[in-house]
């Protein structure tokens, strides 16, 4: 299923899922049309991954017959990203490319020197090949698919990142890579616009970034959560970035260097994971501006796609310009 959180004027956000291109399925609408006495499970995003397999039975069963009240075109419907508060979002760093283009690039934009472009397999930092790294983004900053994103005004580098993320759906600790995909409900399309300038800063210091990533809207997703069962391989996806139109990278997550599975182990190492945290993959290869010095401008329209996903859409605009 393609699972979406949409805006309703009289009712608030709802739970949907898209059928075909052209047609929304409120599933709380379909489930009190078939008889149901509570719908608690349908009353969220966040609710829905709580309520696990149960509900996506049910889901599944409400898509199959849905009642004609329960349906209605998807085009004049606001979505918004399909789950507006994650429980957490952490973000890995999954691509070697990324990992060996960006690092020089950022030392490119401190020092302000150019760096050699070549760039060696295995030549980034030792820790990056002994385990998955990651930092915590704000669960605040979430933004959807159409959304404008605000380019912060401390920043004059504005920066988008190509990434495919997963929606963990099942409690855990301690979870070994071979069942960790058990844990994963379903993925989404991560674009991590980044304060380049900021960034370069701040990470001159020994921590990760901060006001670099941390603004509101910074983290947009989209358009919709494809559940697990429909991405059998998430290992084997086009990805596509482009800029007002014209492609920037078309890249695969087949060359991911580390897996979600290995992610879930690492993180739930003495830890408990919950259903409706968020892990990003990381960049792909050449899938952001900085790996090229090469930003966005005012006004400029980022399009991500992903195979079996779809295409999230934003543009970036500067304060006082909505």
């Amino acid at each position: 299923m393609k699972l979406v959180t949409f805006q309703s004027a009289m009712r608030g956000d709802r739970v949907g899922a898209l059928v075909g291109h052209d047609a929304i399925i409120d599933l709380a609408d379909a489930a009190l049309a078939r008889g149901a006495m509570r719908v608690d499970q349908f009353a969220t995003m966040a609710a829905l991954i709580e309520a696990g397999e149960r509900a996506l039975g049910e889901a599944h069963e409400l898509i199959q017959r849905p009642p004609a009240s329960a349906v209605m075109p998807a085009a004049g419907v606001k979505l918004k990203a399909p789950l507006p508060l994650p429980a957490q979002i952490r973000d890995f760093c999954a691509f070697e490319l990324h990992v060996l283009q960006a690092g020089r690039a950022i030392r490119q934009l401190h020092t302000g020197k150019a760096a050699d472009l070549a760039v060696t397999p295995g030549s980034g930092p030792p820790v990056w090949y002994r385990q998955p790294l990651y930092y915590k983004c704000n669960r605040f900053a979430v933004a959807g698919p159409g959304d404008d994103v605000i380019w912060p005004d401390y920043s004059q580098l504005m920066d988008y990142e190509l990434e495919l993320a997963c929606v963990i759906g099942r409690r855990g600790r301690d979870i070994e890579a071979s069942r960790a995909r058990e844990h994963i409900f379903g993925y989404t399309i991560f674009n991590d616009f980044s304060a380049r300038d900021a960034q370069a800063s701040e990470m001159e210091g020994p921590f990760g970034p901060a006001k670099g990533k941390d603004f509101d809207g910074a983290n947009v997703f989209g358009p919709c959560i494809v559940t697990r069962d429909e991405i059998p391989d998430p290992y084997a996806l086009t990805m596509r970035a482009a800029v007002n139109g014209s492609e920037r990278v078309r890249g695969s997550t087949a060359t991911m260097h580390w897996t979600f599975e290995q992610m879930i182990e690492h993180v739930s190492r003495g830890e408990t994971l919950y259903p409706g945290e968020i892990f990003g993959s990381g960049t792909v290869g050449n899938g952001c501006g900085l790996e090229s010095l090469s930003f966005l401008s005012e006004g400029d329209v980022v399009e991500l796609e992903i195979e079996r996903i779809g295409t999230l859409r934003n543009r970036v605009v500067r304060s006082g310009a909505v």
